[in-house]
């Protein structure tokens, strides 16, 4: 088991299985998870519920700060229409600098925490003791993504899906405000050819290890 407080920083590209990894982490280890994506995807969606453009930098902030975490219904913010909005909107520094502190109270609780997204081990928790740059090839992300959409009977279209990959990783590498990266003490995990049961067991080691040297 890991020491109380210890926080785990997992970050990567869409569809790259960080999220599945952070949930199967968090319920081993017996430690609360937060998906951050799902702040920026409730973010657009309240935007497009009200009609407005994505790009609307001062209802998008007001969007963000009237979040509260209990409130989301994941199966429709897990959408890919959501998905790509919620870049967009997630590309605005006044919008993440509003979502910063939500997320680091999060990450700050006594029994510790597992959060995920684009920018936890460089920006959100810059001093977790375990990072996790989670990997794998646009085409293998695609494929992962179409087959999550169809078991929810989402219509898919391959071709699409990855034009969608490769832009989101696009605009979140490129973003002026915290892009996506790795961070300099992160452990990269490229689940290219690797399972969840294989993924999941490499992360396994990589949080026993980190936590076993921090002490």
């Amino acid at each position: 088991m890991p020491e109380r407080g210890l926080v785990i920083a997992i970050d990567g590209p869409a569809a790259s299985g960080k999220g599945t990894l952070a949930r199967r982490l968090a319920a081993h280890f017996g430690l609360p998870h937060l998906d951050t994506g799902l702040l920026y995807r409730a973010t657009a969606c309240a935007l497009l519920d009200d009609g407005r453009p994505l790009d609307d930098i001062r209802a998008a902030v007001e969007a963000a700060r009237g979040l509260a975490l209990c409130d989301f219904d994941e199966a429709r913010l897990r959408s890919r229409e959501l998905g790509e909005a919620s870049s967009v909107v997630a590309a605005i520094p006044q919008v993440r600098a509003a979502l910063i502190e939500m997320q680091r109270s999060f990450a700050s609780r006594s029994e510790g925490a597992v959060l995920d997204g684009r920018d936890i081990g460089t920006v959100i928790c810059p001093d977790a003791v375990v990072k996790i740059f989670v990997t794998a090839s646009a085409e293998k992300r695609a494929q992962r993504r179409a087959l999550e959409l169809a078991s929810r009977g989402e219509r898919v279209d391959y071709a699409h899906i990855l034009e969608d990959i490769r832009r989101r990783d696009e605009r979140d590498s490129g973003r002026s405000s915290a892009p996506l990266k790795i961070a300099d003490d992160a452990t990269r995990l490229d689940t290219t050819d690797l399972d969840i049961e294989e993924a999941f067991a490499a992360a396994c080691a990589i949080v026993q290890e980190k936590a076993a040297l921090a002490g």
